[in-house]
């Protein structure tokens, strides 16, 4: 595993065990402080002293167990870029943009198109209706995006349009339109559901070459939009996800969980994802981050953490997604350094740090879509990916093409004998598991229009994201993360220190 990034700045690995020290930030003055991370009760936390603002101390998960077994599934880390934004930052956070001393390539881009919007959420963190709007000109969009494709060793492939409200901006088809001509391979926007619902302006931005919308969705209760959302807009949520299925676009459905507030929605969210896993390809949950001043008792009561997402889901659904299903994002790495061997160039890397998100796949099956199965149930998927990892070490050292070509061979069935076809859902064999998963890497197949039917099947990808905020920040997960908001001036920030910590958003749009 690489020792330094590209640009030579040494890579501190995160240890396996806990306790582990770590750099934070106070949430009062936001100077760097040490932090550490440890299981005390059954549960983990993560607490900070600063000499002027005191003690702090913040819940990380309130299951050990399950934490480490997310916490130690990791396969290394990644080496940043070849051709940094900033090659002299020496201070993490706040010599921000991509940087040296940045450890993960981009995985997906954001690019915020305006910060106007329709809406006026209490839990948006993007500071949206603020009498100092923000809006890059479509030349400057483009600029931006033409930065990311120009990213090594892997140029960005994923861009996300966010806001504020995305489709506010006036010239957003053009954009969508500029991103396909660029070659972004996926084109999503995250979005309110109000643009969309409207059947012509979905077909529309299908047209332009957009892929997928993130669809904000709290809830299939009214109430619960009253309090996330400040004004009931369940029936636009609906109309959103019938003009896509429509206008062919695939749906991503993304709540904000607040505990107290609507976590006890998640289950009926994931049924509801579920029903419709014909349009519906995942869900992005986001527990909360608190980006400004909170009392400590409304803090301890609203937080909410991946372990408790996870425990909620598998009880509200009965045990539909089991705990045994879930594993770090990164755990796809394996995969990636298997490709990357064979063909013998970089690929796409998603290695992030453990706490930064999870998930895990749910098969459904696509005729009467009542039969739903997570992959655990049929797939052995740690000891696939083990000895995906090794393989891939071992084609790496070979320099003979003959043998790369035949250990290659050799993963194929090191992947399917983990797989259990008796215990697979209807009409799922091991060849429709391999086109189920390429759908996510590449538009061309799964539900794409004229995908090879024989290779897709209905899944839906359960996930969350737990963004950072001041009380739980670990700079060692912002050198990881792989979400990066491209700016105007040219820059790119790691999400959790574009959002919150030192808060480049508000400096870059001031």
């Amino acid at each position: 595993m690489p020792r330094t990034t590209y640009s030579g700045t040494e890579i501190d690995p995160v240890p396996l065990t806990l306790p582990y020290w770590t750099k934070s930030l106070c949430p009062e003055c936001r100077k760097i402080i040490k932090a550490r991370k440890f299981a005390e009760a059954g549960q983990v936390f993560m607490d900070k002293e600063c000499v002027e603002h005191g003690y702090f101390k913040e819940i990380i998960s309130p299951d050990a167990d399950f934490y480490m077994k997310l916490f130690t599934t990791r396969y290394g880390d990644g080496r940043g870029l070849i051709n940094p934004l900033r090659t002299n930052a020496r201070t993490c956070p706040e010599d921000c943009g991509i940087c040296n001393m940045h450890h993960s390539h981009t995985c997906m881009a954001n690019i915020d198109l305006t910060s106007r919007c329709d809406m006026a959420c209490p839990v948006c963190y993007a500071n949206a209706n603020s009498p100092n709007i923000m809006e890059p000109s479509y030349e400057q969009v483009v600029e931006m995006m033409k930065i990311l494709r120009t990213r090594k060793p892997v140029p960005v492939k994923v861009v996300q349009f966010s806001g504020g409200e995305p489709t506010c901006h006036p010239r957003f088809l053009d954009i969508v339109r500029k991103a396909s001509a660029l070659g972004f391979s996926h084109i999503q926007a995250a979005h309110n559901g109000k643009n969309i619902s409207d059947i012509n302006f979905a077909r529309a931005a299908r047209e332009a070459g957009l892929h997928t919308i993130y669809l904000q969705f709290d809830g299939i209760s009214r109430d619960v939009y009253l309090k996330t959302r400040a004004e009931d807009v369940l029936d636009i949520k609906m109309q959103a996800i019938e003009a896509a299925r429509q206008a062919g676009l695939r749906i991503v459905l993304v709540p904000t969980v607040i505990n107290g507030i609507n976590n006890s929605e998640v289950g009926a969210i994931v049924k509801f994802a579920c029903k419709n896993a014909d349009v519906v390809t995942g869900i992005s949950f986001q527990p909360v981050c608190f980006t400004g001043r909170i009392s400590e008792n409304d803090r301890v009561n609203k937080r909410y953490t991946i372990t408790h997402l996870a425990k909620d889901i598998a009880e509200q659904t009965g045990n539909m997604m089991p705990l045994t299903n879930w594993f770090p994002i990164g755990a796809t790495q394996p995969l990636s350094r298997l490709y990357e061997a064979v063909l013998g160039r970089p690929s796409f890397l998603v290695s992030c740090h453990p706490d930064c998100g999870a998930g895990g796949y749910l098969f459904v099956e696509p005729n009467k879509k009542e039969e739903i199965k997570a992959l655990s149930e049929f797939m052995n998927l740690k000891g696939a990916l083990e000895d995906i990892q090794k393989l891939a070490e071992e084609i790496a050292s070979r320099k003979n093409s003959w043998w790369r070509k035949k250990l290659n061979k050799k993963a194929f069935y090191n992947i399917r004998k983990y797989f259990d076809r008796s215990k697979a859902p209807a009409g799922l064999t091991f060849r429709r598991l391999l086109g189920a998963v390429e759908g996510y890497r590449d538009t061309k197949y799964g539900r794409a229009e004229g995908a090879t039917k024989t290779r897709s099947y209905n899944t839906v990808f359960v996930a969350a994201m737990h963004f950072q905020d001041v009380y739980n920040y670990d700079i060692e997960r912002v050198k990881r993360c792989v979400i990066h908001h491209a700016a105007p001036d040219g820059m790119m920030y790691p999400f959790c220190s574009f959002n919150s910590g030192p808060y480049h958003r508000a400096r870059k749009q001031n």
